[in-house]
């Protein structure tokens, strides 16, 4: 692999990395993704520098690492190290940008569709009332 192609891989990796972070509601601290990794990897423990380097696009993680970090933000690892594309259309009903959805929004999509449809029926009942509660909250 070339450097330059190295750098364009890692420093993408960064980037989905951060955007999990955020997406569960974690600071991209090295420090904190250190010790929070630590705490639930069985192997050797990584150092805030090694941290820092996922963080900053100049390392990747070795695969049992990376499913560790997928496990952690609730996505999966071949999006976190490869990532994937967003399907690019609007919602029925909502005009809601389905490019816009966050990795851990496309892992529940992907969860979802594993249900049977009775239990798919039974979300989407409770995702509409939800939505009722929440118009009608907006407007008081």
């Amino acid at each position: 692999m070339s450097k330059a192609s190295q750098l364009i891989e890692t420093s993408a990796f960064s980037e989905r990395l951060r955007l999990a972070l955020k997406g569960v509601g974690i600071r991209p601290s090295p420090t904190l993704v250190a010790n929070e990794f630590n705490l639930r990897y069985w192997g050797k423990s990584i150092t805030s520098h090694t941290a820092r380097n996922w963080l900053l696009g100049k390392s990747i993680p070795m695969q049992d690492k990376l499913r560790v970090l997928a496990d952690w933000l609730h996505v999966s690892p071949d999006e976190l190290r490869y990532g994937t594309l967003a399907p690019s259309f609007k919602a029925q009903d909502s005009g809601t940008d389905m490019s816009v959805l966050t990795m851990q929004d496309r892992e529940m999509l992907a969860r979802y569709m594993t249900l049977s449809l009775e239990h798919r029926k039974t979300v989407c009942d409770v995702v509409v009332a939800l939505a009722v509660a929440a118009t009608a909250k907006a407007r008081h």
